[in-house]
C-alpha cells in the first residue's frame, strides 16, 4: 500500500484547508492513521490521529481547529483545519500503522503554508 497526500498549498489566515491521504490499496488492516507535520529544522509533531476508530492524539496547538477522519470505503484519510495560523506553516505527512505488527507506511508530504 501507498499513501498520496494532497490538499496542501498557501492559504490566508483564519482560512480552510482540507488534505486528503488517498492509498492506493485496502486500508483495512491498517488500525491507526494520522497526520503529523514537520517545519524544516523542528521536530516532527504528531497532529492528530485514528486508533480503532477512536480519534486520539491530536496536539494541543491544533485542538479544536483540526478534524481526523477516514472514509474506508475510498481507502483516504482526512485532515480538515479549520481557524488556520501562520504557526500551522509545514510539511504535513499522512500514515497508516499496522498496531498488531508495527509496519506502516507514509505519504511523501504536501506542503502548508498559512499567510498572515
Amino acid at each position: 500500500v501507498q499513501l498520496q497526500a494532497s490538499g496542501g498549498g498557501l492559504v490566508q489566515a483564519g482560512g480552510s484547508a482540507r488534505l486528503s491521504c488517498a492509498a492506493s490499496g485496502s486500508l483495512s488492516s491498517f488500525d491507526t492513521v494520522g497526520w503529523y507535520r514537520q517545519v524544516l529544522g523542528k521536530q516532527r509533531e504528531r497532529v492528530a490521529q485514528i486508533a480503532k476508530s477512536i480519534s486520539t492524539g491530536s496536539a494541543d496547538s491544533v485542538e479544536g481547529r483540526f478534524t481526523i477522519s477516514r472514509d474506508n470505503a475510498e481507502n483516504t484519510v482526512y485532515l480538515q483545519m479549520n481557524s488556520l495560523k501562520p504557526e500551522d506553516t509545514a510539511v504535513y505527512y499522512c500514515y497508516a500503522r499496522q498496531s498488531y505488527s508495527g509496519y506502516s507506511v507514509w505519504g511523501q508530504g504536501t506542503q502548508v503554508t498559512v499567510s498572515s
